[in-house]
């Protein structure tokens, strides 16, 4: 699992309160950026949004289990468009048979836990996730695990020994008196997990 991503990009609205950017950032900014761009949309009915991601050039674009009936209908057409799939669950969602048949049945490349509430930064950390992250684990142990919320130095260290191996660090990097050696920092403790 070599799982670099130097880019994550936002798409807020309708599933939660607040709007960052779209597919044009996204298009622009992949002119730019060579790294990885992983759309992470925060929205009802992304299947509206895959189209424009995956033209923009959006690398994988990541959905919320939450707003969608059709799972695999959603992953396939990921897929269709030139991305890799990611799937997130919020705080309250638990890991159940669907999401399990997803991970089993490689429809995903990516599984995001969502370690606050979905839509705003700066929120404390919710350590008692981390037995999602090793149920996930344990279930599929070469798949991509993300977390996202209130991650920082202090911290790491929980998320990787649980099996994060995909990190994303705003207040935690940004916030830093040095980001450049809380990234250094972040990925010598995954690195020691892995």
């Amino acid at each position: 699992m070599n799982y670099k991503q130097t880019g994550t990009m936002l798409m807020l609205c309708h599933f939660v309160p607040n709007l960052t950017i779209g597919a044009p950032v996204v298009q622009c900014l992949k002119k730019h950026v060579k790294g990885f761009l992983d759309c992470h949309c925060m929205v009802s009915e992304p299947q509206k949004w895959v189209k424009d991601f995956g033209k923009a050039g959006a690398n994988q674009m990541t959905f919320h289990y939450e707003t969608v009936e059709n799972h695999e209908e959603l992953c396939q057409l990921i897929r269709d468009n030139g991305m890799k799939v990611g799937m997130a669950i919020k705080p309250k969602t638990q890991i159940d048979d669907k999401i399990k048949k997803l991970c089993l049945n490689n429809l995903l490349d990516l599984i995001l836990v969502m370690t606050v509430e979905p839509g705003f930064g700066g929120q404390k950390f919710m350590e008692d996730m981390m037995p999602k992250v090793k149920q996930l684990r344990q279930l599929c142990p070469n798949l991509n695990i993300q977390v996202d919320g209130g991650i920082t130095c202090d911290n790491i260290h929980i998320v990787a020994q649980a099996g994060a191996n995909v990190i994303v660090s705003g207040s935690g990097v940004y916030g830093h008196k040095d980001p450049k050696l809380a990234i250094q920092f972040m990925r010598e403790e995954v690195k020691k997990c892995i």
